[in-house]
């Protein structure tokens, strides 16, 4: 390993324990909602993200605590998406079913269904194409549970302008996982 990027680890390790507390709460009040028997708590999303982003060699620079997490948003979007498709893999019964979202569905992931999360997933990587600034946004809202203020001050952008730009990305969100279905 280089000293570069053993700085840059060293880096990431500093501003961790800025932001854990903050992460743990975002991660606790998403994970409050989440249906009895599961297996992933608050602190193990947090532990689980934080590994994922500074435990390999290759891990990122990061530009200050909004880029932090902004990753750290990605990487606890990625480990959720990926416990539920594990849980709904055809091999444990799962299957594809209609889902019938409630108009607050990308509120936040507290109580959804794995099927809704995947069904979001899904449509947010089709977002990320059309317009990746908007699946930024929604990442940091619906995955991390960034308020508009600071999720706006993550992408660097005015608060109305995000809020402009989250009922944008919802409402294209809605159109895609009705086409998913």
């Amino acid at each position: 390993m280089t000293d570069h990027a053993e700085g840059e680890r060293q880096k990431a390790a500093d501003l961790f324990p800025v932001v854990y507390a903050e992460l743990r709460r975002l991660a606790a009040a998403r994970m409050a909602g989440r249906a009895a028997g599961q297996t992933l708590d608050a602190t193990s999303l947090v532990h689980e993200a934080y590994v994922r982003l500074v435990g390999r060699e290759d891990s990122p620079r990061w530009n200050g605590r909004d880029h932090f997490f902004a990753a750290a948003a990605e990487a606890m979007r990625h480990i959720l998406v990926d416990r539920a498709r594990r849980r709904h893999a055809l091999k444990r019964g799962g299957g594809a079913a209609r889902i019938d979202l409630p108009e607050d569905a990308l509120a936040a992931p507290d109580d959804r269904t794995d099927a809704e999360l995947l069904a979001v997933d899904e449509a947010l990587g089709k977002l990320a194409e059309a317009d990746p600034q908007a699946a930024e946004l929604v990442k940091l809202r619906y995955f991390a549970g960034l308020s508009i203020p600071d999720a706006a001050a993550a992408l660097g952008m005015a608060p109305r302008s995000a809020d402009r730009l989250w009922a944008y990305a919802r409402a294209w969100l809605r159109t895609a996982i009705g086409q998913v279905e």
